[in-house]
């Protein structure tokens, strides 16, 4: 089954939601899970939604299955029992957990269709990324290019596997940062454009094939004929 849209509820845009799971949108700058900023977390967000929708005393148990950086907004799921939290994680090792992303690059990439493979390594104490010849952990994803707009280039992206700043080091290491990533590309007053828009995973108990798509608010998709292509 496939969703696109989505019903907002207390500040939270919820595309789904059962006794199961809960599927809602990151926005861009929102933390993933909380930190030691102590920053408003969707995480944290979503636990405060079900207790109040469904008047639940003490802690409430909502399973954290996948991140997406603070800067970068998106469909993410969340469990609502251990159960389902652990049969989704299997799904993310299996590799039948899918996540497409939206990029635009700083610059116009002319070969339109690829793959990107490099070894990272995560820096601890800058909490950074960067390629490396040996020692870091594999790192793929696939990227097709739709459109090319104002001299960027707007790429799908199939993330193979889930490393730390993945997507915006590999683009990053070959001369096309994304646009608007302040950490690996331009310095600049722009957002990232960068965005999980397809979660793709079955449904952890009715094992139901479950599709969601949401596209971000870019001004460089206002164009319809853009949007029909994705």
């Amino acid at each position: 089954m496939v969703y696109t849209g989505c019903g907002k509820m207390n500040n939270l845009n919820i595309l789904f939601e059962d006794n199961h799971i809960i599927v809602v949108e990151k926005k861009e700058n929102i933390l993933s899970q909380s930190d030691s900023t102590g920053d408003n977390d969707l995480l944290s967000m979503v636990k405060d939604y079900v207790k109040e929708k469904y008047n639940k005393p003490g802690n409430v148990y909502i399973g954290l299955v996948h991140r997406l950086d603070r800067p970068v907004g998106g469909i993410m799921v969340f469990a609502r029992t251990s159960k389902a939290a652990k049969r989704l994680n299997e799904q993310i090792k299996n590799n039948s957990f899918k996540k497409t992303y939206l990029a635009i690059l700083d610059g116009v990439l002319e070969v339109k269709k690829g793959e990107l493979v490099n070894y990272l390594l995560k820096d601890e104490k800058t909490y950074t990324s960067k390629v490396v010849l040996g020692g870091g952990k594999l790192s793929k994803l696939e990227y097709e290019v739709i459109d090319y707009i104002d001299g960027k280039t707007l790429v799908k992206i199939n993330l193979l596997t889930g490393r730390h700043h993945q997507i915006r080091v590999q683009f990053s290491y070959i001369g096309y940062p994304l646009y608007g990533d302040q950490l690996y590309g331009k310095q600049n007053n722009e957002q990232i454009r960068l965005y999980a828009y397809k979660l793709e995973f079955n449904h952890p108990v009715t094992k139901e094939k479950l599709e969601f798509k949401l596209l971000p608010k870019w001004k460089e998709l206002e164009d319809e004929t853009i949007i029909h292509r994705l």
